[in-house]
């Protein structure tokens, strides 16, 4: 008789190796069977066991959610099934509000909501340069937390409750910080999977599921510098900023990239005050940009 294959979540993945959580809690270092199915943090599965401590995927459920990014002109997907965003972004060092719009279409495309936490907020000086930088985004209904993940998180758990969050950003915000403050035992954990996926300083590159309190989780993802949309085109990207709907389909000519067309109804938004001017002019880099990494694949 064959013995009934066993479902389980994937809380860390490193290439043809995984580990996984399965539904009563027993952790299992599985090989995942076939070259087909490559199971990410967050997939849900089906395996078999094949010792005490050791397992084989045999099947990766359908994702309801997935965040993925160009690597290398490749497609690369760093997490599944989450049900929210939090891009982490600090006063120091400096961060990207390009790298945020790119993180927000991806976001926009799969219905997620998401929150920017805005982490070191004690530091003055550098604050109020910080927070001009993220107007556009708080404008546009993003929550946007403060928090200094050094002294007091607090602020920032009512926003985690009841979801699995990706916590994405740059290298650098605090983000090892802030994923210990809220996993207290964060260390102990990194040191468990490695010993299970023997992956040593390896287990610092791939994305981590952490419980934080009972129906509560947070992924864990690598500090990105660069985030690439997988082939987005113009009309995916355009779908990305929320403050273009109600103008889309208004421009004179059907097919309108928003760049420099005439009578283009976004940019004519843009100049009257309804879009800013500076998200304008980032959708416009990331558009330029995907099509130039797309000649080049």
């Amino acid at each position: 008789m064959t013995e009934a294959l066993l479902h389980a979540t994937v809380v860390a993945g490193y290439g043809r190796e995984c580990l996984a959580r399965l539904d009563g809690g027993e952790l299992l270092r599985c090989q995942v069977r076939g070259r087909q199915m490559q199971p990410v943090c967050g997939d849900r599965v089906q395996l078999a066991r094949s010792s005490a401590d050791q397992g084989i995927i045999e099947a990766v459920a359908p994702r309801a959610t997935e965040f993925a990014r160009a690597v290398h002109y490749r497609r690369k997907v760093l997490a599944a099934n989450f049900t929210q965003v939090v891009i982490l972004v600090a006063c120091e060092p400096s961060f990207s509000d390009e790298l945020i719009c790119r993180m927000l279409v991806v976001a926009e495309h799969a219905g997620l909501p998401t929150i920017i936490v805005l982490n070191k907020f004690d530091l003055v000086e550098q604050r109020e340069r910080a927070l001009a930088m993220l107007a556009p985004f708080r404008g546009l209904g993003y929550p946007l937390v403060e928090i200094a993940g050094r002294v007091d998180i607090e602020p920032l758990r009512p926003y985690l409750a009841g979801f699995r969050s990706l916590l994405t950003g740059q290298s650098g915000m605090g983000k090892s910080t802030l994923v210990k403050a809220l996993v207290p035992d964060a260390e102990v954990k990194i040191r468990e999977i490695s010993a299970f996926l023997d992956a040593g300083k390896q287990t610092t590159t791939g994305s981590r599921l952490y419980p934080v309190s009972a129906g509560t989780e947070i992924i864990d993802s690598p500090g990105l510098a660069e985030f690439g949309l997988a082939g987005m085109d113009y009309l995916h990207i355009a779908e990305g900023f929320r403050e273009f709907t109600p103008f889309r389909g208004h421009c004179r000519f059907q097919n309108c990239r928003h760049l420099n067309e005439p009578g283009c109804a976004i940019r004519q938004a843009a100049d009257g005050g309804a879009i800013h001017a500076r998200r304008l002019a980032l959708y416009q880099r990331i558009v330029l940009a995907e099509e130039s990494a797309g000649q080049r694949r």
